[in-house]
């Protein structure tokens, strides 16, 4: 199935996962097109060569979620070892600017590039052929032509997260931290999105079972909006959401969190944000439902610069792994406790909770079926 949904994904080009945000202090070379990559590429930086590259699945660097995650990993591990570090930006939403840009980091003297999202799983397909001294780290993406053929180089490490185990411990708080009217408002439908659902009502599900709730007591209005991007469409649905009594909206789709966000603020209502602790977006996010980005990059950096990287392997991280998790320490629960967050993290990480997706045939209206009440909206 997965396979499947990703030969769809690969005619989305066209969308981002990330939100915009302002620049940090670390330089950056963008690959302004195919036929003029010298605006930047002639930095003092490029010219020396950075030794370890991020690419950009098109968005910043500091979008406060999917690649600022996996670039504060490329940064903990280059400021610690002393390694030249660059990151690349490609120039539009396309296989072709892809992989250009990172082209652009080999010459600029890569020997890892890190590639965080879907979209790159065509030109890091072409680009683990062509360059097989180059190591590559793949993010919710497997290396494939474009016609389902998948192929993981042994230069190349595929990394997956148990997105369903995040949104499990997210549903789960939340009901068991008194919210009964809940939201999900993902992006485009793809199967980390999707995942991230699914576990969302299960742990809803979970918590109103444990709770002894009655069913139909707890709702959820449930949608993905087709996009990531910030758009006053959203902002007028999440409100829409709120004005009918939702109290709190799983906001999954990069820069969708911030119209949900924004909508929130007006109506002194809650979010819950996504892949990175997004506590510092709002004062309205209570908590996130993370992947631990920047620890499963420097993971596989070690492993790369010890020796031991495998290559050729699809690797799956979930709470077992402690990569994925809600930050306990920055969430603003009110009776949500920490010992409850631990007795439900070892259930999830020993699976003595079983998790289902879109996979095992399952809908959310499915998944909810006994206490939780899911709306399509």
């Amino acid at each position: 199935m997965k396979r499947i949904v990703s030969l769809i994904l690969a005619a989305t080009m066209a969308f981002s996962m990330v939100a915009c945000g302002n620049k940090t202090d670390n330089s950056s070379t963008e690959a302004t097109s195919a036929e003029n990559q010298s605006s930047e590429a002639g930095s003092e930086e490029t010219k020396a060569g950075a030794e370890i590259a991020l690419v950009t699945d098109v968005g910043t660097i500091d979008d406060k979620s999917f690649n600022q995650g996996s670039w504060e990993g490329v940064v903990k591990f280059a400021e610690e070892k002393g390694i030249s570090h660059q990151y690349y930006q490609p120039a539009e939403k396309s296989n072709e600017a892809i992989t250009s840009a990172i082209e652009l980091a080999i010459k600029g003297g890569a020997k890892t590039v890190v590639c965080p999202g879907f979209l790159f799983e065509v030109p890091v397909y072409d680009m683990q052929t062509k360059y097989p001294e180059v190591n590559f780290i793949i993010i919710d993406g497997t290396p494939q032509d474009g016609s389902g053929n998948y192929e993981i180089g042994t230069n190349t490490e595929a990394i997956y997260f148990a997105e369903e185990q995040a949104g499990f411990l997210a549903g789960y708080a939340a009901v068991i931290d008194g919210y009964r009217n809940l939201g999900f408002m993902g992006g485009i439908a793809v199967p980390a999105v999707i995942r991230y659902g699914y576990g969302f009502v299960q742990g809803a599900e979970y918590a109103g079972k444990e709770l002894g709730l009655k069913p139909g007591e707890i709702t959820m209005n449930y949608t993905y909006v087709g996009d990531f991007d910030a758009s006053p469409d959203h902002t007028a649905k999440a409100a829409a959401w709120y004005n009918e009594g939702v109290e709190i909206i799983f906001a999954c789709g990069g820069g969708v969190g911030n119209s949900v966000m924004k909508a929130a603020e007006t109506a002194g209502k809650k979010v819950i944000g996504v892949d990175v602790d997004q506590s510092v977006e709002s004062e309205t996010v209570i908590t996130s439902a993370m992947k631990n980005l920047q620890n499963a990059v420097y993971k596989t950096l070690t492993t790369i610069y010890d020796g031991s990287f495998a290559g050729g392997r699809e690797v799956s991280l979930g709470a077992a792994t402690e990569d994925v998790l809600l930050p306990m320490e920055t969430s603003k629960f009110e009776t949500f406790s920490q010992e409850q967050y631990d007795a439900i993290y070892t259930k999830v990480s020993n699976k003595e909770i079983e998790l289902k997706n879109q996979e095992a045939g399952q809908s959310p209206v499915d998944l909810g079926s006994e206490i939780v009440s899911v709306n399509f909206k």
